[in-house]
């Protein structure tokens, strides 16, 4: 199968074509909204700002394609900003909407700890990743081939808040707070850390949602 990668100008492209290359899938890199259309498997990546990463989907006419082929059916990753642009809207530099896959909200990383102690923002560094959403281990997910404790390469200023406890299938903690670090609904999934910088973690959880699209 062939993946189609997403390009709207704010991502690290090379590094996630490569990860997917080591998995051994074929990726196409794509700003066309019509290779979205007919895609087997979308992943969205990204850095930067949700508002400036919302506005270059809507630009290139990406946004309802992209809509049209999650409805019918094809598996989606999103990866850091492209997680944080599956959910229902962000507070980074106002209020802006996202794509509406998971329910929930986009908002800052608070500068202090549990015990108001101040902490870095953004989040930069390796963490380990632990079940969510009432789950004891990853078992039937896009992480099953992931060890609860295992760590994976965060770099956020902001944290996705699911509406629904279900859709959280791993959390992180930082300052003392659990962090949404995996959420999916349906057939679609993101990761707030980078699986493409992560390592054997990484390309282990890469190559489990090539097996998932081909299901």
């Amino acid at each position: 199968m062939k993946v189609t990668v997403i390009d709207y100008g704010l991502s690290n492209l090379r590094s996630v074509q490569n990860a997917f290359a080591h998995c051994g899938t074929e990726t196409l890199l794509t700003s066309d909204p019509a290779d979205v259309r007919t895609a087997e498997a979308l992943v969205l990546p990204g850095v930067g700002a949700f508002r400036d990463g919302m506005a270059g989907l809507e630009k290139l006419g990406l946004v309802e394609p992209i809509r049209q082929r999650v409805a019918e059916g094809a598996p989606l990753l999103g990866i850091c900003l492209g997680m944080q642009m599956l959910f229902d809207e962000s507070e980074e530099f106002g209020l802006y909407p996202g794509l509406g896959f998971i329910p929930g909200r986009v908002v800052k990383i608070p500068a202090q700890d549990v015990q108001g102690n101040p902490q870095r923002v953004p989040h930069i560094r390796w963490d380990p990743l632990y079940p969510a959403g009432g789950r004891t281990d990853f078992a039937g997910t896009v992480l099953s081939g992931v060890t609860p404790g295992q760590e994976c390469y965060f770099i956020h200023s902001y944290e996705a808040k699911p509406a629904e406890e279900a859709d959280r299938l791993a959390d992180t903690r930082y300052g003392g707070r659990d962090v949404c670090a995996v959420a999916a609904h349906g057939n679609v999934v993101g990761c707030q850390f980078h699986p493409e910088k992560s390592g054997p973690v990484g390309l282990s959880i890469l190559s489990q949602f090539l097996n998932v699209c081909q299901k």
